[in-house]
């Protein structure tokens, strides 16, 4: 596919071209920087939009099982062109990330022109083919699938804890950390033997008392302080935010965890993740000193992007 980049005299005529790959990024920088109006500021953002749609959708595809049908270099092939023409025809959209875009380019510029919107944080998701639900709407921030990697897992799902945080008075960073150290910020969350996430961030099994939903895997437990992989049954959620409103239930009101709540509120990862580990949620016995790294590790990713 040729690729065309508008320049700072010629920018209405290239409004459909894309950016396929990252050396194109010196260009879109390039005209960015001498860009000296706001159409041509506009048409930098809407290409900057169209690679990072590009490249979320090539993403979304990549997390998708296949079916076995319709697989092979062709089909691939014009799968990707496919993707192409879709983040062109996306980009651009009122209330999109090309606006914010914009935005920061025209600040960078001098203020050469700032009057753009701001869009709203799910106006990409709602964008997406297959983003909203059956009713319509477009599903809730915390049900889509997390990053993986601290920084991504951390600002995905930092509102969220955010939200749990003020109802339960558990700090955001310990149940951001504990889910980071729990799936390996993402790398590692349970599954369904389907592929299908459960949503458990906290790896809480399914005891006798559980009535939801159950996802059974192999997991590691220390047994007699060495490792031995077993089989066991962890709840599964509906989405990221149930599991941490159950986390945060499970903390609150089991009589087991009464210290652990206590020293939440002072704000120490470390005697938290103590009380924790004293209390029985994890057989590791290494568990508290890797929790409270992952605790702090959190709160200093938390501070870096606010």
């Amino acid at each position: 596919m040729a690729l065309t980049l508008p320049s700072s005299g010629s920018t209405t005529s290239k409004s459909n071209a894309l950016a396929v790959d990252i050396r194109s990024l010196n260009s879109l920088k390039y005209d960015a920087g001498t860009a000296n109006n706001a159409q041509t500021t506009r048409e930098v953002a809407k290409q900057f939009e169209s690679l990072f749609m590009r490249e979320l959708i090539k993403s979304m595809r990549d997390a998708t099982m296949k079916s076995g049908l319709m697989e092979g270099g062709q089909a691939d092939l014009g799968q990707d062109m496919l993707d192409q023409q879709l983040s062109v025809n996306m980009a651009g959209m009122q209330g999109g990330l090309s606006e914010a875009i914009a935005r920061q380019l025209s600040r960078q510029m001098g203020g050469a022109d700032t009057n753009f919107s701001v869009p709203s944080t799910l106006s990409l998701q709602r964008s997406l083919p297959g983003a909203a639900a059956a009713s319509g709407s477009a599903p809730a921030e915390s049900t889509i699938q997390a990053p993986k990697g601290r920084e991504g897992f951390v600002q995905h799902l930092s509102g969220t804890a955010e939200r749990v945080a003020q109802d339960s008075g558990i700090p955001a960073s310990f149940m951001l950390g504990q889910a980071g150290h729990e799936t390996g910020w993402g790398k590692s969350e349970i599954r369904h033997k389907d592929g299908s996430n459960s949503f458990n961030l906290f790896g809480i099994k399914a005891g006798k008392g559980w009535t939801g939903k159950v996802a059974e895997i192999t997991t590691t437990e220390f047994i007699n302080g060495k490792p031995q992989k077993v089989t066991a049954k962890f709840r599964a959620y509906d989405s990221y935010e149930d599991s941490f409103r159950d986390y945060a239930r499970l903390i609150n009101d089991n009589p087991r965890y009464e210290k652990a709540q206590a020293t939440a509120k002072t704000g120490s990862a470390v005697a938290y993740a103590a009380e924790l580990q004293k209390a029985g949620y994890a057989t590791d016995p290494d568990y508290a000193k890797k929790l409270s790294g992952a605790i702090n590790s959190a709160l200093r990713t938390q501070r870096a992007q606010a």
